[in-house]
């Protein structure tokens, strides 16, 4: 008894570490400033890819973010796939607000996949005049130094950078959740992937340098998984390169949010994370307090300690969230650290409803899991 009560303190105490490890990585990398091989890019020639697809919350914003970078060699192409969505007077009244950028709008759907967004981007690809690009999506708001941040974590071996997106601006409980789930769990965990040399693309934004994507057979060649940073992220492998990070994730405004929203997205993202990585998909049964708790119950149970342990080891666990969630300037208020908490209770939920029906629906695409 004793000695099964030991293996599971041990591996309360082992998630307990990684937890305030990667809670120090995302600290540290609040205040890091890397250097890229290009510097800031400053005399890189970029083309930024717009794929945009129906009106949402803050577009307006997020699009005029496209025109206002610090960078003065770039290109925009906004995307979009039907003649009739309503985005578009929105992308034209903007081009005609900077009628100084080298902008413009393609309409058009060529469809090489099962991916609404990638067959959205395929035009812009190809039309594209300049060897950096980014595929950025619609919901990203830029900051100025959006391109002095992709290029300063370029390195010799880089093959791509990306940026998970962070939350911001939540107007109810919902979008909260939302943030919890894509601020403190999710980025956080791929930075600290990223942090120790094993980084992976999050298709929020993507900067490629157009030889490297050729090589693999094009934009096309991103039809070999079903998400498009899965499969930027074992192209880029394949040819012995790393995929970096920024060294922070950029804004996504939130807005108001609806509970099936918000879960149909964590489910799609889960069975694509299945299906692509399934390895490290197994491992996320782990992530979170439930599991370390469970573990910390059996202890007490079986070694005879206190159940108040369990108590002190929840404070430690989220005042270790909360305060370093709060220190690098992310969302955080008593709703977010509510939402917080019920996102690691739904974890394991969302863990086992990976495995349910294959598919999803996507843009208003029903898309089918073929493996």
């Amino acid at each position: 008894m004793i000695y099964f009560s030991m293996i599971f303190l041990g591996l309360a105490i082992l998630c307990m570490f990684l937890h305030v490890f990667s809670f120090i990585v995302v600290l540290c990398r609040r205040f890091w400033k890397p250097k890229g091989i290009f510097g800031e890019g400053e005399e890189e020639k970029v083309t930024i890819l717009r794929p945009v697809s129906n009106l949402e919350y803050g577009l307006r914003r997020t699009l005029a973010s496209t025109f206002e970078l610090d960078h003065k060699n770039y290109e925009i192409i906004f995307c979009v796939a039907d003649k009739n969505d309503k985005a578009i007077p929105l992308i034209e009244s903007l081009i005609l607000e900077y009628p100084d950028a080298d902008a413009k709008l393609l309409i058009g759907n060529d469809k090489i996949s099962d991916n609404p967004k990638l067959n959205n981007l395929v035009k812009g690809w190809h039309q594209a005049k300049y060897p950096w690009v980014v595929m950025t999506d619609s919901n990203v708001l830029m900051p100025k130094t959006y391109i002095a941040d992709i290029f300063s974590r370029w390195r010799k071996n880089t093959g791509l950078v990306a940026s998970p997106p962070l939350g911001t601006e939540p107007e109810n409980f919902f979008a909260n959740l939302e943030a919890a789930f894509l601020n403190s769990y999710q980025a956080r965990w791929q930075l600290t992937s990223d942090t120790i040399g094993n980084g992976f693309a999050q298709g929020k934004t993507l900067f490629w340098f157009r030889d490297i994507l050729n090589r693999a057979g094009g934009i096309e060649a991103l039809n070999c998984e079903l998400a498009e940073d899965a499969a930027s992220t074992k192209i880029v492998r394949e040819q012995g390169l790393k995929v970096r990070l920024t060294p922070m994730p950029f804004a996504q405004p939130l807005g108001n949010k609806s509970w099936r929203a918000v879960w149909q997205r964590q489910i799609r993202w889960a069975k694509l994370r299945r299906d692509s990585f399934p390895l490290f998909f197994y491992l996320e049964i782990l992530s979170g307090v439930v599991f370390p708790a469970l573990c910390l119950l059996l202890f007490c149970y079986l070694g005879g300690a206190a159940y108040s342990l369990i108590l002190f080891y929840f404070f430690i666990w989220y005042f270790v969230e909360f305060s370093i969630t709060s220190i690098v300037g992310w969302p955080f208020s008593l709703s977010q650290a509510l939402a917080e908490i019920v996102r690691d209770l739904l974890l394991p939920v969302l863990w086992l409803s990976a495995f349910s029906s294959r598919g999803y629906e996507w843009q208003g695409h029903n898309v089918n899991i073929k493996k």
